[in-house]
């Protein structure tokens, strides 16, 4: 069993970690928040004072961070990951960030004659609990080898999406198609409710027909057809609205740079805009179906 440096023990960080304590890996922590290291140490990991400190006593490195200049700070600033850590040690930043960002840090990896990847999420808190994420993995082909056993380890699927940067470029490009898809999914009940068409009706037909999708047929934006989804618990969220917003803005960052057209995505990344200004940030994105009643 690995060492294993934890950087960023949030909502998604700390459940992760948790899962390589129970893997039975020593984990050393660090995070701003002392009661988020509080939970990692209660579970069996160790604290650190620094990422620095963490990375200097670890075989590898995970990072789960807010956004591109957190991880390139804690990376690449003084007394940094880069600085700090063991010659040899793996790299994984696991946040989602901009693709600039990610190249730039693996760049500066790399220099320094470190492996790296980047290995955004998708899955949610409620999979990083479980241990059901899936990885989207950019980087060489030997440092994907090298992260995919500790990767599965706390998920249920690991790809190697290409280069430095490709999981990020994925898991943009993946939740672009979720937000527009919740937003198309939240019309089309709202449509149903003025046609007096019932919502298990138009689930049960829509499921098995052209409409199926995963916005759907596993998050479901009404209550009663999917039990599992927030719609049932008043939209406390499994992804929040405001997260759901970071990764819209970073796809159409990412659309402006490279010159793609996304009109749709433009369009998602605006009302979810409007949605999370109103005070609905911390609600699930599955909750926008309430402002395109009109309800908020």
């Amino acid at each position: 069993m690995a060492t294993v440096a934890f950087i960023g023990l949030g909502n998604m960080g700390l459940p992760m970690a948790l899962n390589l304590v129970k893997a039975g890996h020593e984990v050393i922590g660090f995070d701003v928040s002392a009661s988020n290291l509080e939970g990692l140490t209660a579970a069996g990991g160790t604290g650190a004072a620094s990422a620095g400190e963490a990375a200097a006593r670890a075989d590898a490195v995970v990072t789960m961070l807010p956004a591109g200049q957190h991880v390139r700070q804690v990376y690449a600033g003084e007394g940094g990951v880069i600085a700090s850590a063991r010659p040899g040690a793996l790299l994984i930043d696991c946040s989602t960030i901009d693709v600039d960002s990610a190249r730039s840090v693996a760049e500066a990896a790399t220099a320094a004659g470190f492996a790296m990847v980047d290995a955004p999420v998708s899955g949610g808190v409620g999979g990083a609990a479980a241990g059901t994420l899936t990885f989207m993995v950019g980087g060489p082909d030997d440092a994907f080898a090298r992260a995919e056993p500790l990767l599965s380890q706390m998920g249920k699927a690991v790809i190697h999406a290409g280069g430095p940067g490709t999981g990020q470029a994925a898991k943009i490009c993946n939740n672009m198609v979720l937000g527009i898809s919740m937003i198309a999914v939240g019309e089309a009940f709202v449509l149903a409710e003025k046609l007096g068409l019932d919502h298990q009706k138009l689930f049960d037909i829509s499921s098995k027909s052209s409409g199926q999708c995963w916005s759907l047929t596993t998050y479901c934006p009404v209550p009663g057809p999917v039990p599992t989804s927030p719609a049932n618990r008043d939209y406390q969220p499994g992804f929040t609205a405001e997260m759901m917003l970071k990764d819209l803005k970073l796809a159409q960052q990412a659309a402006n740079n490279s010159g793609a057209a996304t009109p749709l995505g433009a369009e998602a990344a605006a009302l979810y805009t409007v949605f999370a200004n109103n005070g609905n940030g911390k609600l699930d994105f599955s909750a926008i179906i309430k402002m395109l009643r009109g309800a908020c």
